[in-house]
């Protein structure tokens, strides 16, 4: 798909210490095409630790996370690479926004989804329904400015745009495809992760609203509150051409 439209790239494969033989079938598929590698997360297990190990060692300009357990579409990450090269510093996707494609997603997921995004709506005012979706894409810039990365977990979904969004950087929302996944079970604990994501949220929160921009970068254009459709965006600042990254985490 990347290469039919002609779009450099580098695909990243964190292995969490799988047991399914990830690193071997990557390995595979890597000797077809040197762009695929497989890396060994450094950190200890867990979601937010995977990713971050993609995050430190991706090499091009930009960088998408993407979920592997194939319940993202592909072709979204077209998009997505569309925006960045129009401008935009994060590139962010809607499940829950007309053009968007939901299929199977678990009830009770979805009605606890829409309430915790409905929240983190309410507290930062930035207009964007998706927040915990995790696949989104950023430029290398945005992934520095959010450092020290702090979530261990899946509420690394959460930090990363919350970040972005009140450090300043700008960001172009587009409704993406969703399917839910057809093999194997989400690591993904409600229960768990519940009071993880109330953290993160509410460190967020507090560093917008008691740091008086301490942590901003300075000089950036300030993110869209209300974004919209790329067809619909206004016109951003000329930039040069993003490359394309991916770092999908096997677990």
């Amino acid at each position: 798909m990347l290469d039919r439209e002609q779009i450099d790239y580098e695909l990243i494969v964190v292995d969490d210490s799988s047991t399914d033989g990830t690193k071997e079938a990557v390995d595979r598929m890597g000797e077809e095409n040197t762009r695929i590698r497989c890396v060994a997360s450094h950190y200890p297990r867990g979601f937010g630790f995977t990713v971050r190990a993609g995050l430190d060692v991706f090499e091009g300009d930009a960088v998408a996370l993407v979920m592997a357990d194939g319940s993202d579409d592909p072709e979204d990450l077209v998009r997505y690479h569309r925006l960045l090269e129009e401008g935009w510093d994060c590139a962010f996707g809607s499940r829950f926004m007309p053009g968007a494609v939901v299929h199977d997603y678990p009830r009770f997921k979805l009605t606890i989804n829409r309430l915790s995004n409905f929240v983190v709506r309410v507290l930062f005012r930035h207009g964007y329904n998706d927040t915990t979706n995790a696949f989104k894409a950023y430029r290398r810039e945005v992934i520095e400015t959010v450092q020290p990365l702090l979530s261990n977990h899946f509420n690394i979904t959460v930090e990363l745009p919350l970040k972005a969004i009140v450090r300043g950087h700008s960001y172009g929302v587009i409704p993406v495809s969703w399917r839910n996944r057809a093999a194997g079970e989400s690591k993904l604990s409600l229960q768990e992760m519940g009071s993880r994501y109330l953290f993160i949220v509410l460190y967020v929160f507090l560093e917008q609203h008691l740091s008086r921009g301490d942590y901003e970068r300075p000089g950036v254009r300030k993110a869209k509150l209300t974004p919209a459709p790329v067809s619909l965006a206004p016109e951003p600042q000329p930039t040069s051409s993003a490359e394309a990254n991916t770092a999908s985490p096997a677990r």
